[in-house]
């Protein structure tokens, strides 16, 4: 099963389902969803089936494919996945269904094409599969770059007030920095033997010449801090993810920011691992001053949308101080809390959608008390929360007590700190659902019909799968450390650097 071509089938599949739908006429919206859902549900399984069939224990990369493409700049289709690809990859094949699922009735057919919106997540659903699954590197920046397109498209058509602001600032943040990441692509090319060969590149990456790797690195680094977001390159999520369909920003939040730190963990470090050393105490310092400050913006927010997004920057901070640690208990953390903040902030937003759906507004201050017309609605959304601030026995709190655990061994000063931002972020949780769910009920919401409706059978299909696995993952963490400890651990070595107190994650836990 292994000579099976897992990767590009992944890639191309939710291409061709997006044709499909995109060719369905307007006025049989209900069969394009439909054919939208049961495209994204065959990449899960089949994604099921990939996961199932890789060897933990086996090759570091595996599902390798390279298929000719442009001969004069050896730049190839090559697919391949460690175990940090393929936990994102699946993560992907995850949510997709679940947006597409919560995006049910959120287009109005009268003005804009149902179709054309879910022929767009599965385009971006493609693209997404493609820059993770990417083993040369300008096939990695195509589609670092393609991926903007239906993002851009899903915002500035279908998203709400200063939806095309949001758009073109969320595009042109990116642009930016991709422009920074091609000047550092045909650099590395020249510098790397006329090859965009990932492989071929980091066999010959320590012969690199030091100021040259330098620059280079910083080069991969604006375009991947941009994309993260890292402050303060952070600007562009706030208003992105208020403008965005809620759905959709899920997955903005749950994945697209993800390529940001996938790329650093496999290009910037085991590419330019002298210029990692040398550039870590500055990332160290931007990851802290992340999580403090804007976890303070969120605690200050009345947008709930806005207030997920800040505390995803925040979040983001512990995934970069984890990989700049440069400990593989940190760095197993790190790729641990990409997959749990996928599935936790993604459930947020989707909540937080379903919220802003009945209500018609994103305000905090327009809610109160919204707990004792839709209960379990505001179950769902205390748990979301919760595992947001990684509370024990949730996802989250195991990458995130790794991360600092394997931080504090070799920089106690910055993990002190940013155990700072756990506390803020019981703050800014508590008061958002303090204020929405409980308290004295708001007048204004009797008269409001949609919100007398307590969550419905789709929206229960939407968030259960993502509750269960929050709690699984709380508890039993093993089989996904499992796949991405020696991915880890080989990144670890191609940066040269070792732990300073061996230690290993076994069945969930940390064991000296």
């Amino acid at each position: 099963m292994t000579d099976f071509p897992f990767l590009s089938i992944l890639t191309l599949f939710p291409l061709v389902g997006a044709a499909v739908v995109a060719f369905i006429p307007k006025t049989r919206a209900q069969l394009a969803k439909t054919i939208a859902l049961g495209w994204s549900l065959a990449v899960l399984a089949l994604s099921v089936v990939m996961w199932i069939v890789f060897e933990a224990g086996g090759d570091r990369f595996q599902f390798r494919e390279s298929y000719q493409w442009i001969p004069t700049w050896d730049a190839r289709f090559t697919f391949a996945a460690d175990g940090i690809a393929l936990v994102m990859l699946l993560l992907i094949a995850i949510l997709v269904p679940a947006v597409i699922l919560a995006s049910w009735n959120d287009v109005d057919e009268t003005q804009r094409s149902v179709p054309t919106y879910f022929a767009l997540l599965l385009a971006l659903e493609c693209t997404m599969i493609g820059v993770f699954a990417a083993a040369d590197v300008f096939l990695f920046y195509v589609f670092f770059e393609v991926m903007l397109v239906p993002m851009y498209f899903i915002i500035g058509s279908y998203g709400g007030a200063r939806r095309q602001y949001a758009a073109v600032k969320f595009f042109l943040y990116s642009l930016v920095g991709g422009l920074f990441m091609l000047a550092a692509v045909i650099g590395l090319w020249v510098v790397g033997g006329h090859t965009f060969d990932w492989q071929k590149l980091s066999d010959v990456s320590a012969a690199f010449d030091t100021n040259t790797a330098r620059w280079l690195f910083l080069g991969f680094f604006i375009a991947f801090a941009v994309k993260a977001p890292f402050f303060p390159f952070h600007t562009w999520l706030p208003d992105a993810g208020v403008a965005a369909p809620a759905p959709a920003a899920a997955l903005l939040v749950g994945v697209l920011d993800k390529v940001g730190t996938f790329g650093i963990l496999r290009y910037c470090l085991p590419l330019f691992p002298e210029a990692s050393r040398w550039f870590a105490p500055a990332a160290l310092i931007l990851g802290v001053i992340g999580i403090i400050y804007a976890a303070l913006l969120a605690v200050g927010q009345n947008d709930l949308k806005r207030l997920v997004s800040y505390t995803s920057i925040a979040h983001f901070g512990f995934i970069g101080i984890g990989i700049f640690a440069f400990t593989t208990q940190a760095g197993t953390g790190s790729v641990l809390y990409m997959v749990n903040h996928g599935l936790a902030t993604g459930l947020l937003f989707l909540v937080v959608g379903m919220f802003v759906a009945r209500r018609g507004s994103a305000l905090v201050s327009d809610f109160g008390g919204a707990g004792k017309l839709v209960p379990v609605l505001a179950g769902v959304l205390f748990f979301a929360g919760l595992a947001s601030l990684a509370l024990p026995g949730t996802a989250p709190f195991v990458s995130e007590f790794l991360v600092l655990i394997g931080t504090f061994t070799v920089h106690k000063v910055y993990a002190v700190i940013a155990t700072v931002g756990i506390i803020l972020a019981a703050a800014y949780v508590l008061w958002m659902f303090q204020r929405t769910t409980q308290g004295t009920l708001n007048p204004a919401l009797t008269e409001v019909p949609a919100m007398h409706k307590d969550i419905s059978l789709r929206e229960k299909i939407v968030v259960a799968p993502l509750v269960l696995l929050l709690l699984i993952l709380g508890f039993y963490p093993k089989p996904v450390t499992d796949v991405i400890n020696p991915a880890v651990e080989a990144t670890m070595q191609d940066v040269g650097t070792t732990d300073p107190a061996p230690t290993a994650v076994a069945n969930g836990k940390v064991a000296p």
